[in-house]
């Protein structure tokens, strides 16, 4: 067979595509932990959509809080006294992973909480080995040990399942839990307290 280098380079440029693909899916998954610019301080993913929903104008209301969260929109409306005093952009749970509907209450508040089941497998000098694993069914590489995905601002709302600071990509992409941009978890989590109610609709 011929070598032909008019067939061979489209192919040769599928290919660099296609690692171009996975190097960005890879970074982008690694990042899938935080996000910073007007979520907060961390790296922005480029993939990143621009949040033009969320706002926060609680601080100088007064009353007693409410949260109420629509999986459709994915977005959270905080009420104090039932006045509408913020919306916040979501992430929700995804296929499989379905964030629950019903009527909740805050049971749990953590400012710098660590998931005890996903996160990644990391060296002895704390570099990512293999990132994204669920402990307990994702094989440990050698001489790593886990290490949980950070949670910030984390309201526990029922289970394993709470709102807290995370990756946004515009889409249910959680494994349960409330994603929200930095800032309105900061927000509601200064504003509730153990006890607040929570309705999750879908």
């Amino acid at each position: 067979m011929r070598f032909s280098a008019k067939r061979a380079l489209p192919l040769f440029g599928a290919a660099l595509f296609s690692v171009a693909l996975i190097g960005c899916e890879s970074e982008e998954a690694y990042q899938t932990q935080y996000l910073g610019g007007v979520y907060g301080a961390g790296p922005v993913s480029s993939g990143a959509p621009q949040d033009n929903v969320s706002y926060w104008d609680g601080d100088p209301s007064a009353g007693k809080p409410t949260v109420r969260i629509s999986l459709g929109e994915q977005r959270a409306y905080f009420y104090k006294s039932g006045q509408l005093v913020g919306i916040s952009q979501l992430s929700t749970g995804r296929e499989g992973l379905n964030t629950p509907n019903g009527h909740f209450s805050i049971v749990q508040k953590d400012l710098n909480h660590v998931s005890s089941k996903y996160g990644d497998y990391v060296d002895a000098a704390d570099n990512v080995v293999k990132a994204n694993v669920e402990l307990g069914k994702d094989p440990k590489p050698p001489g790593t040990h886990f290490k949980g995905a950070p949670m910030p601002y984390f309201m526990r709302i029922v289970g394993g399942v709470g709102m807290h600071a995370g990756y946004l990509p515009g889409y249910p992409a959680s494994h349960g839990c409330i994603r929200m941009p930095e800032f309105m978890a900061e927000n509601f989590f200064k504003s509730v307290s153990v006890g607040t109610p929570v309705t999750i609709t879908k």
